[in-house]
């Protein structure tokens, strides 16, 4: 028998979607994650970067610990400005002046300024 009414799982699937957080993180290839230094502290939250403070290492190690807590509700995306500034990130700059590199999450600015395990989950989190 064929209802038009959904079935349990059908209303299930549709109410229970999981909300999709995008994180662009724009910057120079070999410029520094951070204002600060790489040290033991990790002050980032981020170990397999470690010791070479570089953004490319660094934005592997927050893609790694992102995907591993959020799995596929989460995706990165790493924008390198060496061979010119893209549209929307040129936008972002000219209106909000941030610093690099630039975290952007869901299409909007943060303040963080730097590659930061839990200053990035707490954009995303907001999100969620």
């Amino acid at each position: 028998m064929h209802s038009s009414q959904p079935s349990n799982t059908e209303l299930t699937n549709i109410t229970g979607m999981a909300v999709r957080v995008k994180v662009e993180i724009a910057g120079f290839e070999n410029a520094d994650c951070s204002p600060f230094p790489c040290t033991e502290e990790r002050t980032c939250g981020l170990s397999d970067c470690y010791p070479t403070g570089k953004l490319t290492s660094a934005f592997d190690a927050l893609k790694k610990a992102l995907i591993q807590r959020y799995g596929d509700r989460v995706t990165l995306t790493l924008t390198l400005l060496d061979n010119g500034t893209p549209p929307h990130i040129l936008t972002i700059i000219e209106k909000h002046h941030p610093a690099l590199p630039i975290v952007i999450v869901n299409g909007s600015v943060t303040p963080i300024g730097r590659i930061a395990l839990e200053r990035v989950q707490k954009e995303i989190e907001k999100v969620l």
